[in-house]
């Protein structure tokens, strides 16, 4: 029987590694495929009910295909072209349509050469076909790759370029963005557990959550059940690691402490899993529900973040509470080497801990009002937050060709002529929208669709094409379709058109931006109050009490605002950024909030279990001597994972990765630290309220006084 129980005791955990590496083999080659089912058109994301989107819908019945245009600019660089730079410009022209025609790539004819009334540059529009895919960036480079013309500059620009530009942007997310959080995370491992086994059997299992759960969100993609964009593939891609490394970090402190009790390596991860499950469940549970709450949002890219999201923190912990403790038990001390635990051994706490929590107790009412000062004062920034948006000519960090061409374009043409306004109004009056609108401030002119290039019957006499009692207007923007400006004047324009016509409805490039910000506003006023809903119910679940909670959830929503007051004064006077986007915002609120509060769920579950022996304000302080090291150095995976988000050349990406990091170090060091334990420290059992502990400890006070003696 003995022989037996040995036995199963190796064989149990190596099956149970053997399975996971089973698992994850096969399923890798998936994980590599998300890419290929993103979708990185923001219009494909707009609700039905969006006013854009009806728009689109109707223009399909004036024309049969959707286009993309990209733009051939060649710019002087010294005075008007002369006639021979304008006979080349038709010949790179007639090239460029060549390369675009053998990829399967124009729906529709190019225009021909056409110059600018100062003279000084000429450009030809492209209609491409709008669902290329990687195809798209691949023609792009060729046509930047055309023969130049003496005394210009060419640019390759409008939607079609500039939407390839940022698209290209997401295209390190598999290899170098993985390279970073990998790279930055072992590091860290090696400084704290100063041992080169334990940091890769850690990252080990962070990969394994991330192979499957990246598969399974491919699969759910390919079945249409959820929406992924580059976006979201980066952002779940590093929250599974980041999240899959903390959760391993808290189960091997608690592992470590436990084999300086225990003789047994099986015993001491017996105890370690009993201690560990349930703050790591409530934890990964918590920012489940919180990533879930994106379901209510408006934009698809946001409820399909939410799923990916839910899935790769269910097997960060699934990964996190089999396959390490499985590996863990295999390797037994050995995987602390060279500093393995003894038996018997003291358990060390970090005396800089201990002088913390000593210095938090005897002052608990000065540590309070400095550090919620501090944080009330940086909140107080949020307001100069710039969330209107960012135009995606200005997305890429650094510039790029798209972005100085439509620059240009504006030195010379109407800005927003490859990507007018649509306007679709009842044929009864047509004329009075068209002049109302033409009127209208940034609109250079309006032209009606005379359905000449879809050939109906008749058209072409100047009149519009009428289908359904309905008749299409085209209004060309006096900026670039992308712009703030262009955005304004959409709001000004639908303004104007429905005073005259009110089933008059504006569409367009433009309107899709202003639609897709306006969406995101509403959803950042509807889930952010669901979040903290949850959040705080779960809590109150999970530590049974009411009064806590609701102080961890006033603590973390404070640290979230001071966040954003930084990130509002470093956007804006530090990196310069154009401005924000407001998914930024409910994205990064949504992690902040989820994330931060999880070290608060590990601090106040010791605390708890503490103080049953010690009562809440002993309780706090040995549960801050305890779990400092490990939580401190969760914290600083989980900021420098999401800090790898900055390799990458996309703003948004950067501003997320900046919100995120930066508020898990200000939730890990002064709301964790120092706030929560001194404001639980001066409300004493009542924290508890209404359990039992809201009395005072219930252990007998022979095994209090050992606990103190302990403590101390």
């Amino acid at each position: 029987m003995a022989r037996r129980t040995r036995i199963l005791r190796w064989l149990i955990p190596a099956l149970i590694a053997i399975a996971w590496l089973a698992l994850a083999g096969p399923l890798g080659s998936f994980s590599g495929k998300l890419g290929e089912v993103s979708e990185n058109d923001s219009a494909a994301f707009l609700p039905d009910s969006a006013e854009s989107t009806r728009v689109t819908e109707l223009s399909r019945e004036f024309q049969s295909e959707r286009t993309l245009p990209v733009i051939l600019l060649w710019e002087s660089d010294d005075g008007p072209l002369d006639p021979a730079a304008l006979g080349e410009a038709q010949e790179r022209i007639d090239e460029a349509v060549g390369i675009a025609e053998d990829a399967g790539a124009l729906k529709g004819e190019a225009s021909p050469a056409i110059p600018s009334e100062d003279g000084e540059a000429v450009q030809a529009v492209l209609p491409f076909d709008p669902d290329l895919g990687d195809t798209l960036g691949e023609i792009v480079g060729e046509l930047r790759g055309l023969d130049g013309i003496d005394g210009t500059t060419a640019f390759v620009t409008g939607p079609g370029a500039i939407f390839s530009d940022f698209a290209e942007g997401f295209s390190g997310i598999d290899g170098l963005l993985l390279v970073a959080a990998f790279g930055v995370v072992l590091l860290i491992l090696l400084v704290v557990y100063r041992s080169p086994l334990l940091p890769l059997l850690v990252i080990g299992t962070a990969g394994m959550a991330l192979v499957v759960s990246l598969a399974v969100a491919y699969f759910l993609a390919k079945q249409g059940w959820i929406d992924v964009n580059g976006q979201s593939q980066g952002i779940a891609s590093i929250l599974v690691v980041g999240a899959a490394t903390d959760y391993g970090l808290l189960l091997v402190a608690r592992y470590r402490e436990e084999l300086r009790r225990e003789q047994s390596k099986y015993t001491a991860m017996r105890v370690a899993l009993k201690q560990s499950w349930e703050p790591i469940l409530a934890s990964g549970g918590t920012v489940i529900l919180g990533v879930l709450c994106l379901l209510f949002s408006d934009l698809g890219s946001n409820r399909g973040l939410g799923p990916i999201s839910a899935v790769c923190i269910a097997f960060a912990m699934l990964a996190a509470l089999t396959f390490l403790p499985a590996v863990l038990v295999l390797f037994g001390r050995a995987a602390f080497w060279p500093f393995r635990p003894k038996h018997g051994q003291e358990t060390a706490q970090g005396r800089g801990w201990e002088r913390i929590a000593t210095s938090v107790g005897r002052r608990p009412r000065r540590y309070l009002l400095v550090s919620g000062g501090a944080l009330v004062a940086l909140a107080l920034f949020v307001p100069a937050f710039d969330s209107d948006g960012i135009p995606l000519s200005e997305g890429v960090r650094g510039g790029s060709e798209s972005g100085e061409g439509q620059e240009a374009i504006a030195r010379h043409f109407e800005a927003g002529a490859a990507s007018p306004a649509i306007i679709i109004t009842p044929a009864d009056g047509w004329q009075d929208v068209a002049d109302a609108a033409a009127g209208t401030d940034g609109v250079a002119e309006v032209e009606p669709f005379t359905g000449e290039q879809a050939g109906p019957p008749g058209a072409g006499n100047g009149e519009p094409l009428e289908v359904d009692g309905l008749v299409r207007l085209e209004a060309t923007l006096d900026d670039a379709p992308d712009s703030e400006a262009a955005q304004g004047t959409v709001e000004a324009l639908r303004t104007t058109v429905s005073g005259v016509d009110p089933d008059a409805l504006v569409g367009g490039t433009s309107a899709q931006d202003l639609d897709t910000q306006d969406t995101a506003a509403r959803d950042l006023l509807v889930i952010v109050p669901l979040v903290l809903l949850v959040i705080t119910v779960v809590l109150a679940l999970l530590l049974r009490a009411i009064v806590a909670p609701i102080l961890l959830v006033a603590t973390t929503a404070l640290s979230t605002a001071a966040t954003v007051g930084v990130a509002a004064l470093v956007f804006d006077h530090l990196f310069q950024f154009p401005g924000s986007d407001p998914q930024v915002l409910l994205i990064g609120f949504v992690f902040l909030v989820a994330l931060g509060i999880d070290y608060n769920i590990f601090l106040m579950t010791r605390a708890r279990e503490e103080s049953i022996r010690l009562g809440a304000r002993e309780g706090v302080l040995r549960s801050l001597a305890v779990t400092g090291g490990v939580i401190t150095s969760a914290g600083l995976v989980l900021a420098a994972t999401f800090g790898a988000l900055t390799v990458l050349p996309l703003v948004i990406l950067i501003q997320l990765g900046f919100l995120v990091g930066f508020g898990v170090l200000l939730d890990t060091f002064v709301v964790r630290t120092l706030l929560v334990p001194a404001a639980v420290h001066l409300i004493g059992d009542k924290v508890w309220w209404p359990s039992v502990l809201a009395d005072g400890p219930t252990a007998p006070a022979e095994e209090r006084e050992l606990s103190g003696a302990s403590a101390r």
